[in-house]
């Protein structure tokens, strides 16, 4: 049975030409990305010649990585099999309804040995929002609405990597803890990232104010900051993994070990109790 869609598209579509209309967008996150990124790829020390980027924002990735072809955040990805040296998923993976298959989807364009890095969400972004508008919606309106994406936790979405079929799969992340005046002030920073609202469970009516100014309330009070101010944290995972090759580190063979584990550690090894069980 097919479940039924996480995302709004065109929500999400009109909200992101939204924050490129804004006379001053919060891009600075897709900022971060851009640079652990860049700071991979020097690390990699490999020259890529076929590179894609699946982004919300292909002009400010076209500046960041000017040899790399842009690729629209869709559903089914414009990637051609075995094509790609490198495949960037900047950012947009925490909005995917299938988030595996868009992986899979990366993963069947890369040629042998070809690196992806998949940037997203992770589970503790917004949580001081995410519990604020819970404790304040359940007050004020005795229920509950859906009003941040949920997001995975690293080990999760690291599984994904390895489920996809990449090789050398690793799952890291960093947080970045951003100050604002109030609950207001937020939620017009995400509305200058693109990153508003835009589940397709969503409430379709208008919220009364009174949630908004008691979740404010419970902002302040249980997450502040310097000031009078309050906090919001960010979490960006990052997902990277290999297209198989037969160049790759390959695990050794069950019982290939050339030394003993007991040997390897100086200790010596006793065998475990035989179990016996009354008949």
């Amino acid at each position: 049975m097919a479940h039924p869609p996480l995302t709004d598209r065109p929500a999400l579509l009109r909200a992101r030409a939204r924050a490129l209309r804004s006379p001053e967008p919060a891009l600075f996150l897709q900022d971060e990305a851009v640079a652990e990124v860049q700071e991979r790829l020097e690390l990699v020390n490999r020259a890529f010649t076929s590179a894609s980027v699946v982004t919300g924002f292909p002009a400010l990735w076209q500046t960041a990585l000017p040899q790399a072809r842009v690729v629209e955040d869709a559903e089914v990805l414009d990637l051609a099999p075995a094509t790609q040296d490198l495949v960037v998923h900047a950012l947009a993976l925490h909005w995917a309804d299938d988030p595996l298959g868009q992986i899979i989807q990366c993963r069947r364009a890369l040629r042998p040995d070809g690196l992806f890095i998949g940037l997203m969400f992770g589970g503790r972004t917004l949580h001081e929002l995410r519990s604020a508008l819970a404790e304040a919606e359940a007050e004020v309106s005795g229920g509950l609405s859906p009003r941040v994406v949920p997001m995975g936790d690293i080990r999760d979405l690291g599984a994904l990597v390895q489920r996809a079929g990449l090789a050398l799969p690793v799952a890291d992340s960093f947080t970045r803890i951003v100050q604002y005046r109030d609950l207001f002030h937020l939620a017009a920073d995400l509305r200058a990232m693109g990153e508003t609202n835009a589940l397709a469970a969503r409430l379709r009516r208008p919220t009364r104010r009174a949630v908004f100014l008691r979740a404010a309330e419970i902002l302040a009070r249980s997450f502040p900051a310097e000031g009078g101010r309050i906090t919001a944290t960010f979490e960006i995972v990052c997902l990277t993994g290999w297209a198989p090759h037969e160049s790759q580190q390959q695990p050794l063979r069950p019982g290939s070990a050339a030394q003993r584990l007991a040997d390897a550690l100086n200790v010596t090894e006793r065998p475990l109790p035989t179990s016996s069980q009354d008949g």
